[in-house]
């Protein structure tokens, strides 16, 4: 009997509890709740996890009921159950922490009693009423958290990861689209933050978006690492409690209610205990991560300024950078995305030591490599979302600053090398660092091109590449009168 109308006693091998008579989840996440007060973050922060385990739970349910192991009547309520769940309902109830002992006992319990609660007021029975639907013996039939946990974060990651693709290649786009904005400005390429040699701003945001498309080709490929999962291995994959059925009618189910290519592992012992594929998709994530940093700090570098820095381009304002200096903007937008980028490292750094520490048939520890993922994805979805809308769009270019740095820099004599020879050139760089003056009209002043010549060679399409030099014209010798005392 409960104690009074709020509240309602349920009851596992340790004893009794009292649970609020309107929440769905029961005594086991009670428990849970009591034990690991440590991230104060409940699972529900992740919605495509929550949708994964009723996935699960969904077609376990359908599965048990093709195989004979549990009747249609209590299946179908099941199925209807974890349905309402997929479409987005009861999410909230999911309240166990992301981080919590147990290789993820706790939000599996959390799922089978949320849903076997459902599936109860559908059918006309009070919440707790588990003699006629139970959370263990039915809603969790056939299966062992370390079956439905693993299974559940692979669908989850995958399902997480449609959405973080997507944000990518928006802001793949978003870096094109400057790359033809300004594909006709001339600039001095850097190396070792040193002057190099010219190029258009057009070619170093073509870059940018160049190498954000290969991420999405990684992380495309390594999401296939997720398919492989262990449903039918139960506790520690000799597939003990079920039926030999079970596995391949599981399977089928989950590939058409989750459209994953989804296969089951070809050894199950191995599946249950490894974690590889979440340490491999973490690392590409890094990878993602820390080669989006890179870009934003280039970003930082060339709007630097923008009187005293490089001032190339200019970052849409924000908002107030000082509270003390007037008018100060700072790029708070690429800060933003690197402070991400560092926090995905330090994830999957966890994830590594986690896969490391887990020991015999089960690693233990796959609640803190599933949460430093989730987050990962997470916060990188927020962080492009913000970059592409706050920032990338919104560059301007710096053309008169860009067209005069260009024009007095040294680094476009290279371009001239073929034509008056490596000795000329040199002479003329350093006549040109001494006295500040246009390389050009230097080269012309020598007597070494004429001015058509030069114009043509120092051309933004020849300077930057995307016109091949086809002929040169004979080597001059540099005359003795090239370098000004």
């Amino acid at each position: 009997m409960a104690l009074d109308a709020t509240t309602r006693t349920e009851t596992d091998s340790l004893g009794s509890m009292e649970i609020p008579a309107d929440a769905y989840w029961g005594i086991h996440t009670a428990r849970a709740l009591e034990n690991f007060p440590i991230s104060m973050r409940p699972i529900s922060v992740y919605r495509d996890l929550v949708t994964a385990l009723a996935m699960v739970k969904q077609a376990s349910a359908r599965a048990n009921r093709d195989i004979g192991v549990l009747d249609a009547d209590h299946a179908d309520l099941i199925d209807r159950a974890a349905q309402r769940v997929i479409d987005g309902e009861f999410h909230d109830q999911f309240v166990v922490g992301v981080v919590q002992g147990g290789a993820g006992t706790s939000t599996n319990m959390n799922a089978n009693e949320v849903i076997t609660n459902i599936a109860l007021e559908m059918a006309g029975h009070e919440k707790g009423d588990y003699g006629f639907l139970s959370p263990i013996d039915h809603t969790n039939r056939s299966q062992s958290t370390n079956d439905v946990y693993p299974t559940a974060v692979k669908i989850g990651l995958s399902l997480d990861l449609v959405s973080l693709l997507d944000e990518l290649d928006l802001l793949r786009q978003s870096f094109m689209g400057k790359a033809v904005e300004f594909h006709d400005i001339l600039k001095i390429g850097r190396t070792q933050l040193q002057d190099a040699v010219p190029m258009t701003l057009g070619q170093e945001f073509h870059g940018f978006a160049t190498t954000l498309g290969y991420d999405h080709q990684r992380l495309t490929e390594n999401a296939n690492l997720m398919f492989q999962i262990n449903m039918g291995a139960t506790a520690i994959g000799t597939g003990i409690t079920t039926h030999p059925a079970y596995a391949p009618a599981v399977l089928a189910h989950l590939r058409a209610i989750t459209g994953l290519d989804l296969a089951t592992a070809d050894d199950l012992v191995e599946a249950t205990s490894d974690t590889g594929s979440f340490m491999s998709f973490s690392s590409t994530l890094k990878r993602n991560a820390m080669k989006l940093s890179k870009i934003c700090n280039d970003l930082r570098l060339l709007s630097s300024g923008p009187q005293a820095g490089l001032g190339e381009i200019n970052l849409p304002a924000q908002q107030a950078g000082s509270s003390i200096m007037p008018g100060k903007v700072n790029p708070v937008i690429p800060e933003v995305v690197n402070q991400v980028a560092f926090s995905v490292a330090g994830a999957d750094l966890t994830v590594t030591m986690a896969s490391e520490a887990g020991q015999l048939q089960l690693n233990a520890f796959e609640p803190i490599i599933a949460h430093s993922i989730f987050q990962s994805i997470t916060w990188m979805r927020r962080a492009m979302r913000t970059l592409r809308v706050n920032c990338v769009d919104g560059i301007t270019a710096n053309r008169d600053r860009l067209g005069a740095i260009v024009g007095s820099s040294v680094g476009v004599v290279t371009a001239l090398t073929p034509f008056i020879g490596y000795a000329a050139s040199a002479a003329l760089a350093k006549t040109a660092l001494l006295t500040h003056r246009n390389v050009g009209d230097l080269v012309v002043e020598a007597g070494l091109m004429s001015r058509e010549q030069v114009d043509k060679q120092l051309s933004p399409a020849r300077l930057s590449g995307l016109e091949a030099i086809t002929q040169a014209i004979p080597v001059v010798q540099p005359a003795e009168n090239l370098v000004e005392s």
